[in-house]
């Protein structure tokens, strides 16, 4: 056997063991006759598929929810500022209940156009008034329950009373109409 010395100082004995005709002696093969390089490779490449279609959903999903909070803010953000106009609202129905049209009808007029110009504003932001009638049906999801009376000639759950007009904006209740509702037993 040659023993000398390579530039590295490894000796040659390592490259004698090696048939250097044989293309399978460079590359040393696992049990199941693969390299264990491309069984690494394989296993970092299907980590990295994954990881990727893991990022691929995950900003899909964030792509999605941006556009909803983007649709929710658009139809709902003035909810806020509508919750405040709702008194305005209120007191403008009032004074026209409690206005004398005889005495000052250019001032009732003004205070209508006032309150249907609210009520415009209002629908062109997707606001609608919830204004329920005296015998109607009391909705829970639409009315709130002030109070409860017997009154003849009606029936339990009818509305005996509206004291103050609900809204809605969009599918959302901004505020549910304020209603009395009969508690006369079915007969």
């Amino acid at each position: 056997m040659n023993d000398t010395q390579t530039p590295n100082g490894q000796s040659d004995q390592m490259n004698d063991d090696l048939d250097l005709a044989d293309p399978l002696a460079l590359d040393p093969l696992d049990e199941e006759g693969e390299d264990p390089r491309i069984a690494t490779l394989r296993a970092e490449r299907d980590d990295y598929r994954d990881r990727f279609m893991r990022a691929l959903a995950d900003a899909e999903n964030a792509r999605k929810r941006a556009e909803k909070d983007r649709r929710e803010a658009e139809n709902y953000g003035g909810s806020k500022l509508a919750r405040d106009l709702l008194p305005v609202y209120d007191a403008l129905n009032r004074a026209i209940e409690a206005a004398d049209r005889s005495v000052a009808p250019q001032l009732v007029e003004g205070v209508e156009l006032t309150l249907r110009e609210l009520a415009n504003v209002f629908g062109r932001h997707g606001i609608e008034v919830i204004a329920p009638a005296v015998g109607d049906r009391f909705d829970p999801l639409l009315h709130e329950a002030m109070f409860e009376a017997p009154v003849p000639g009606t029936k339990a759950g009818d509305i005996i009373q509206v004291m103050v007009d609900g809204f809605r904006i969009h599918d959302r209740l901004l505020r549910a109409a304020q209603v009395g509702v009969s508690s006369t037993p079915a007969s």
